[in-house]
């Protein structure tokens, strides 16, 4: 396990930050929750039918101690979650359809979150992008100040620490869009040690190729500046300008990215996806994400094709996002 996760768990040792898993009946979900749970790491809450997950917790010979288990069906206070669902979707659901809702899984744990009976949310193992996103946007929404939630990775190799987006969630987004997703990714950053120096990527640097592609850049870098002004934050860049000293300072000098720029903002979702990947494959980076960002409460996504190892790191992820 990498130096990142050491330094997240010494942070999260004690803490008590409870993460509710929609998928309690998982064997991939009760196997790290049970782990989390013994190292004290965070108070898990698994939903489901109780019987169930019992069974399925004797068969792998899982404790389960220390970890509650909140079924729909049979939730005491379900009067309540029923109401601040009714409340806060706002005359789009009425209590009849609330209760039937709030009977799917994600529903129900993405309240405990909004209630504040949980402080975030890990689920994906067996539901798609969409099924876990989609209650999050509806009901715990975007900080202030935000108007899409994004995907960023982390890459990690040995001392290496990099952070890309979004390379998850949206296909092409603005230059308000591009400006937030660098300040919130920077926010991330900081969350993993590192201390931001956001380079906005295009196929141009300073001007180089002009382009509705590579004005959008251009305009995102001077609204990022506006919103956050003591970010070191700068572009357009090539991504050789970015991040090699010799380059940048033949390509971009003057600039306050000098070649050392730790936090790369990708100018669509089809440029991250296929930079995280070439790092990952060709540059033998771990990646580690996606991390969602800009949500008011950390609520994350697993692969569907996850392991035990993926969901116990993404719950540690998600708790640090707490602190």
């Amino acid at each position: 396990m990498s130096d990142l996760f050491v330094t997240l768990k010494e942070k999260l040792k004690g803490k008590g930050v409870t993460i509710v898993f929609p998928e309690g009946t998982d064997e991939r979900i009760l196997g790290a929750v049970d782990r989390l749970a013994q190292e004290e790491l965070v108070k898990p809450i698994l939903v489901g039918n109780k019987d169930e997950i019992i069974a399925k917790a004797a068969n792998l010979k899982l404790s389960l101690s220390g970890i509650d288990i909140y079924d729909p069906k049979t939730y005491e206070a379900i009067d309540e979650l029923v109401a601040s669902f009714v409340e806060r979707r706002k005359g789009k659901a009425t209590e009849e359809s609330a209760r039937e809702i709030l009977q799917d899984e994600n529903y129900f744990g993405t309240m405990l979150v909004h209630t504040e009976k949980a402080q975030g949310l890990v689920s994906g193992a067996a539901h798609s992008t969409a099924d876990t996103v989609r209650p999050a946007l509806q009901i715990i929404k975007t900080k202030p100040g935000v108007s899409k939630t994004s995907g960023v990775f982390i890459m990690v190799r040995e001392e290496e620490k990099y952070v890309f987006a979004d390379c998850a969630i949206n296909i092409s987004p603005s230059s308000q869009d591009l400006a937030e997703i660098a300040i919130e990714s920077a926010k991330t950053g900081e969350l993993f040690g590192i201390e931001p120096r956001v380079a906005m990527l295009s196929f141009s640097t300073k001007g180089s190729a002009k382009s509705p592609e590579t004005e959008k850049v251009v305009e995102a870098v001077q609204v990022a500046k506006e919103i956050a002004p003591d970010l070191t934050l700068d572009g357009e860049f090539q991504f050789d300008a970015a991040f090699v000293p010799s380059v940048a300072e033949k390509k971009a000098p003057g600039s306050v990215i000098k070649g050392d720029a730790n936090v790369f903002v990708f100018p669509s979702l089809e440029a991250g996806n296929i930079g995280y990947k070439i790092a990952q494959r060709l540059g033998n980076f771990e990646a580690i994400g996606p991390i969602l960002q800009g949500l008011n409460k950390p609520v994350n996504d697993l692969s569907r094709g996850c392991n035990e190892e993926d969901v116990y790191k993404l719950a540690l992820i998600t708790a640090a996002q707490t602190l």
